[in-house]
């Protein structure tokens, strides 16, 4: 069992992490009419495959499962961000970002940036950027 402070002590984490992610995904999506999983999808592509990549190795960079990212592919189909192709040389299908979808992307970025810092890192300290370092290397170590 883990005591009262403890559990308010996690409580708070959950809470910090809740509220500050909702912030960056708010302003995001409002100045860009993009979701998290838009940008997360877009973000990946350019970054992992410069562009372009096989839907399963996105779907496991996003720890989505190939159902969830299959519908959500639809939608940004639809909206001209991204589009589908089969694999000319095996079974698979490709994901590759039009330039709409990039053009969104480059978009986004500066706006996320600017409310990451906004939110997130204008609110810490040097102590708390070694803190939080600490804990996500070990965190890492552990898993």
């Amino acid at each position: 069992m883990i005591s009262e402070e403890e559990m308010q002590i996690w409580h708070m984490w959950k809470s910090s992490y809740t509220n500050i992610f909702g912030r960056v995904v708010k302003d995001m999506f409002e100045q860009t009419g993009l979701s998290e999983g838009d940008f997360g999808i877009l973000d990946r592509l350019d970054l992992y495959g410069k562009g372009k990549l096989r839907q399963q190795e996105l779907a496991d960079s996003m720890d989505w499962t190939k159902s969830r990212l299959s519908h959500h592919l639809t939608r940004m189909e639809k909206r001209g961000l991204v589009l589908r192709e089969p694999l000319e040389t095996e079974r698979g299908v490709q994901v590759i970002t039009t330039s709409a979808g990039k053009s969104a992307l480059n978009n986004a970025r500066p706006v996320v940036s600017v409310a990451i810092r906004e939110h997130f890192l204008e609110l810490l300290t040097e102590q708390d950027i070694d803190s939080i370092t600490n804990l996500a290397e070990r965190a890492k170590a552990k898993s």
